[in-house]
């Protein structure tokens, strides 16, 4: 059917009609499009000749809806799929093109109504077209809830699957694809459990739907698409049509069915009935109490004593005494209304039995998958995951199946070996990878958190499914399986992160993203994880585990005169008088032929820290062992040290005479060498204002010895003790095994721990009292003996001290129970700080008002400076109890809250880094510069996270060693790297060094070093020119001068190969004085195993290259010039390599001209050969009150060489500016 020419009036709208739907009436073209698809005559379906363009109009309909999606409304409201769609579908399969564009708009219509909208909308209107979209696919979902749709699909995809992958075309793959997905869009359909109104054990629609899917054989293909090695690409579909299969079931149910009712099962049933008699008995009874002989007209009324009414007079009661019991002052009152954003998470999941047929035909279904289609499919799945060719959270399918499908296989006959796939130390590594993003965002993104609460939960069922299965293993006759479970369990462990997993879940549980059923699962996984804990720990005696902590990484502090660790300080004249002894016995094992080094290691390859970083710690080595009076291991260590650092003779160089050996040993045992000091634990708010500071944090990873009380000891919180509090209350709704973990978790604080008065909480004592007042209490009796215990422990203590009582109204920590069991005041033993006197207060209040109202600084700080015995904490707590402060948070250092970093922040730290990657300090510009103030620690994190840096090394600020004038005036002499980096020197170096003098010296020596190394250039080049290898000199000048031109096109600078291209280049390249010369232009060696070529590197600024280029092209000159002198020849005869060597150098010319680094006059003489070339002076210096101006014209002059003038003389402009 072809759409009609719209009106010129309506402009260039592709449908305009479709935007002015009434959705009371179907569009007039809209139905003229329905109408031309057929007719259905009894059961049979006429198409008309236009099906196949009516059908295609649709899908382009749809594609053009607006928000509200109309076309989708209207289409539903005329039944457009039960009426003709399905029709066609069943009984016009043979004709191809119109079978493959319904199920295309089959797709389209029953997509989920939450892909439609995006999310469930907020506005009402708008909330009402997403409601009526969902009535609209339960009702499709009703239509296909037979066998005959079914069994087409069913038989088309077995068409399909047959084709061989050489004979399956794009098409046939497209169509398998919008099968499965039409079948996942009926599953995923929601069903309306108003409308249904179904019990347990009844045909639901989603029932009846299953049971079409296994009749027609569908249940079959999907079972072969799970298992087939060739049909991997569909598994990820594969996994949520099953997923979808299985929503409303429970494994541990689904596994019990057909086998007859178990013992336990009926126990428990008995128990739920005993339960509800005792309940209804005791209503009954309350009820025959309630009676009254009297008429109700005179029941009498009674004065409450003691009970006082909103005057002060006591309460009235106009009712009977029987009633009194039930008397609250709440009583008529209006329920106080909690906010939306305040109310609990509601349960979103819903569990029924189905019909007793299908739930046969579902075991039967996952004893298959589980015997053959388990451990493929997962593998298959996970390695899409993992390279990232899935959708985005379809990790939670993968999770919800192992949960599922482990606990089947649990519950049913557990064999390990069909779920061998996920039953790794790597599916626990996954699984608590994703439960920890998830918490993380959660807590991060706000808006989605209820979404990433669910997919949350369901990381935590699988963790929990994962656990059940190891504690199963453990149970096996199998020894083999045993020793399986031990090894998992070994590895979990021993990591710190599987320990640490549950303590922040409960921390941070909040009622309003997680309801009740994710704390009901977090509790029994918790039970048991330690329970498997415990057990283990008592198997093995003693149990290592890694422990982690984060050392705040400070300057490093330089102890007085060496004070080795574990060695007593010694005095200049100790070490003086230590010296004779040490040094005979170190020349006598300098000539022990039989000392070897090769078994000493002076630097720990365990370590975090670099290799190339460990010379000091090196060194500190070898002092302790001279202060132990062990010479051979401090010469052994000595000898080992040179080996691994030859750079810079720090140890000595390898031609060292013994003499020389040892008085280097007398340095180093008299050296102030820095260590690391021993963390000291001091005041409690000390190391809180130590927190606060700006610092880098390394992870130190170790291994200590586990302890599982003091394991426990970490669950004695009270955020934790209230989330258990809350289980409780529900305490009638909750399984027995769920009180039973509550209970044993309760009973772990209070007995294991003594820390009864942890649970003396008035909340937690009416809920034991509700416990014990229960008609039902019999069926509760582990809760009413703890409660009992509880309570008499109470009362005990209510005895001795009687401030029990208030302490009633309060959650408490381990601090305020120890001072409630021992005597308060047991905490101050030398852990609080000293009080304020009041010349104190006096001096603290006088300083305040002196420096409050002074911009631009710190007032805390400058108190600081004045009391030098308070901290930060202790300053601004008492500023806020005398009243000059209103709160602690005015006192916040600015600058340091601020964590989440927003794009326009990333873009601009980015841009921040690209301006200075090329200055000696990078991270001091980049905080110096940037709008959003943050500590150098955040900064750091941020810039390795998007990946600018791979190391913090990088980060490091450069020192520059000066020249001396002798190394700068001989060309001969070798020039040393001037770009260091010196991490102990960034660490050492003061705060308060005056940044414009770094940087004018910085500006200096760069130009000293510039110009030395054009000096050693020179020498190098003139041999290299005697070589012969002018042509590979010139091919060199030509890349310095393409990449200078690049650098200034584009703006920004990277790493540039030099890639010969002749065999004369080649073997320059090779040749160990050309490779010397690149060495002194800066140029970087090719990294082992990872790179081929030479690189120019991106510090190198377009100035200096073509700096290097000038200096190449005169020793060039020179070497052209002595051989015409020495080799005339026959004029207008020139060879090959003179062609070549001539059109380079008129290309160099040119592009010297276009940048405006030589004068006209060079350039023409430069065409001239055998003139006079002139000097190419550089435009990037200019002299400034120098005495010297006139001196610039000696021999470096002449070569064309940047003349070295004091430092202090120059002044760097940069002409890339103009």
């Amino acid at each position: 059917m072809k759409i009609p020419d719209l009106p010129q009036e309506w402009g260039p709208c592709p449908l305009p009609c479709l935007w002015c739907l009434n959705l009371s009436v179907m569009n007039c073209e809209l139905l003229a499009t329905c109408s031309a698809l057929g007719y259905l005559e009894g059961d049979t379906y006429h198409k008309e000749p236009d099906c196949l363009e009516s059908v295609k109009d649709l899908i382009r309909y749809l594609r053009h809806e607006d928000e509200t999606r109309d076309v989708r409304q209207q289409l539903g409201a005329a039944q457009i799929l039960q009426s003709d769609l399905l029709p066609i579908l069943t009984q016009h399969r043979g004709d191809k093109p119109l079978f493959d564009a319904v199920i295309r708009l089959m797709v389209n219509l029953t997509q989920p109504a939450l892909l439609c909208f995006g999310s469930v909308p907020k506005d009402p209107s708008v909330r009402h077209h997403f409601l009526q979209v969902l009535t609209y696919l339960q009702a499709y979902k009703e239509a296909f809830a037979s066998e005959k749709a079914f069994g087409v699909l069913s038989e088309t995809l077995y068409e399909l699957l047959q084709l061989d992958w050489e004979n399956r075309q794009e098409e046939d793959n497209l169509l398998i694809e919008r099968i499965l997905l039409l079948v996942r869009n009926i599953l995923h359909v929601p069903a309306d459990l108003e409308q249904e109104k179904r019990i347990d054990d009844d045909a639901s629609i989603h029932d009846r739907l299953l049971w079409a899917i296994h009749l027609s054989g569908m249940d079959d293909l999907l079972l072969f698409l799970s298992s087939s090695s060739a049909e991997q690409q569909w598994s990820l579909h594969v996994l949520e049509i099953v997923s979808l299969m299985f929503r409303d079931q429970i494994p541990e149910q689904l596994a019990g069915v057909g086998q007859g009712r178990l013992a336990q099962e009926r126990s428990t049933d008995v128990a739920e009935l005993e339960v509800l008699r005792q309940r209804e008995m005791a209503e009954k009874r309350t009820r025959a109490l309630q009676r009254s002989n009297r008429h109700s007209r005179f029941g009498g009324s009674y004065i409450v004593k003691g009970l006082k009414s909103i005057g002060e007079r006591d309460v009235i009661f106009h009712k009977g005494l029987h009633n009194l019991q039930n008397y609250s002052s709440d009583l008529g009152k209006q329920p106080r209304r909690v906010p939306k954003r305040r109310q609990a998470a509601q349960e979103l999941s819903v569990h029924r039995r189905s019909a007793l047929n299908v739930r046969l035909f579902l075991r039967d279904f996952c004893s298959e998958f589980l015997e053959n289609c388990y451990n493929p499919l997962m593998g298959a799945v996970k390695d899409h995951l993992l390279r990232e060719r899935a959708q985005q959270h379809d990790e939670t399918y993968y999770m919800w199946a192992l949960a599922f499908f482990m606990a089947f296989n649990r519950t049913a006959s557990f064999r390990p070996g069909f779920v061998s796939e996920t039953l790794s130390v790597r599916t626990f590594h996954f699984v608590e990878q994703n439960l920890t993003n998830y918490y993380e965002m959660m807590l991060t993104d706000r808006k989605e958190a209820v979404s990433w609460a669910r997919r949350m939960h369901l990381a935590l069922k699988a963790y929990q499914e994962l656990l059940a299965t190891v504690n199963e293993m453990d149970m096996s006759p199998d020894k083999a399986v045993r020793e399986s479970s031990r090894i998992i369990k070994n590895n979990i462990f021993y990591m710190m992160e599987y320990r640490e997993l549950f303590l922040a879940l409960f921390r941070k549980f909040d009622e309003r993203y997680h309801p009740r059923s994710f704390l009901r699962d977090l509790v029994e996984t918790t039970h048991l994880f330690l329970k498997m804990l415990e057990r283990f720990c008592r198997s093995r005696g003693n149990l290592m585990v890694q422990n982690k902590r984060k050392k705040r990484k400070k300057k490093k502090k330089v102890q007085d005169q060496g004070v080795a660790s574990g060695n007593v300080s010694a005095g200049p004249g100790e070490l003086e008088a230590m010296w004779p002894a040490l040094e005979e016995q170190l020349l006598r094992c300098a000539q022990d032929p039989e000392l070897s080094v090769d078994s000493v290691v002076p630097f720990d390859a365990a370590s975090e820290v670099p290799v190339e970083e460990q010379r000091v710690d090196a060194m500190v080595r070898i002092q302790d062992c001279l202060l132990a009076g062990q010479a051979p291991q401090a010469l052994a260590l000595l000898r080992s040290a040179r080996e691994v650092w030859p750079e810079g003779s720090v140890f000595g160089s390898p031609l060292i005479s013994p003499g020389e050996e040892m008085q280097l040993l007398k340095q180093i045992l008299a050296a102030p060498l820095p260590r690391q000091q021993e963390p000291i634990e001091g005041d409690a708010e000390e190391e809180e204002e130590e927190e606060e500071e700006e610092e880098l944090q390394v992870v130190q990873v170790s291994e200590k010895e586990f302890n599982f009380l003091d394991y426990l000891k970490r669950f004695a919180c009270s955020t934790i003790v209230q989330a258990y509090v809350l289980l409780l209350r529900s305490y009638r709704q909750n399984s027995a095994h769920t009180n039973h973990c509550v209970a044993k978790m309760l009973h772990r604080l209070a007995h294991d721990l003594g820390m009864e008065a942890l649970l003396f909480q008035l909340s937690l004592f009416c809920l034991f009292n509700q416990l014990l007042s229960d008609p039902a209490a019999g069926a509760y009796k582990e809760l009413v003996t703890f409660a009992k215990y509880i309570l008499g422990k109470f009362f005990a203590m209510a005895a001795v001290n009687q401030k029990a009582f208030v302490e009633l109204l309060f959650w408490k920590n381990t601090a305020v129970v120890r001072e409630m069991t021992q005597g308060y005041g047991s905490l101050d033993s030398g852990q609080r700080a000293a009080a304020w006197s009041a010349e104190e207060e006096a001096q603290l209040q006088e300083l305040y008002l002196a420096h409050k109202d002074v911009e631009g600084q710190d007032v805390v700080e400058t108190i600081l400076a004045h009391l030098k015995t308070r901290t930060r904490k202790q300053v601004t707590h008492h500023l806020v109890r005398m009243g000059l402060a209103n709160s602690v948070k005015d006192f916040q250092r600015k600058g340091t809250r601020i964590v989440l970093w927003t794009e326009d922040q990333e873009l601009e730290l980015q841009r921040l880094f690209e301006e200075f990657r090329d200055s000696d300090d990078v991270l001091g510009h980049i905080m110096k510069n940037i709008t959003a103030k943050r500590s150098r620690a955040r900064i750091v994190d941020k810039l390795l996270a998007m990946g600018l840096v791979s190391e913090r090394r990088q980060l490091y600020k450069k020192r520059r060693k000066k020249l001396e004038p002798s190394s700068m005036s001989n060309g001969g002499e070798s020039l040393k790297d001037s770009w260091q980096e010196d991490p102990e020197e960034e660490e050492h170096s003061p705060e308060e060094e005056s940044e414009e003098d770094v940087e004018k010296e910085e500006g200096l020596e760069a130009e000293a070093v510039q110009g030395s190394s054009f000096f050693s250039a020179k020498d190098l080049g003139q041999s290299l020119c005697q070589e012969g290898l002018s042509a590979p000199l010139l091919w060199l000048q030509n890349c310095l001068t393409r990449a200078a031109d690049d650098r200034e096109e584009a703006g920004c600078s990277q790493g540039v190969p030099l890639v010969p291209l002749t065999e004369e280049n080649e073997e320059a390249m090779e040749n160990a004085q050309f490779q010397h010369l690149l060495r002194k232009l800066g140029m970087r060696p090719p990294i082992s195993g990872q790179e081929t070529f030479w690189r120019i590197p991106a510090k190198l600024s377009s100035t200096q290259l073509r700096r290097m280029a000038a200096s190449l092209n005169q020793q060039v000159k020179e070497e052209r010039e002595e051989e015409r002198e020495l080799h005339p020849g026959v004029p207008g005869e020139q060879s090959p390599s003179e062609h070549r060597a001539k059109a380079l150098r008129a290309l160099l010319s040119a592009r010297k001209k276009k940048a405006g680094l030589v004068s006209p006059e060079a350039t023409s003489e430069e065409e001239t050969p055998g003139e006079e070339e002139r000097k190419i002076v550089p435009r990037k210096r200019e002299l400034l009150d120098s005495d010297e101006d006139d001196e610039g014209q000696g021999p470096a002059a002449a070569l064309g060489t940047p003349v070295i003038h004091k430092k202090k003389r120059f002044q760097i402009e940069d002409d890339d500016e103009d």
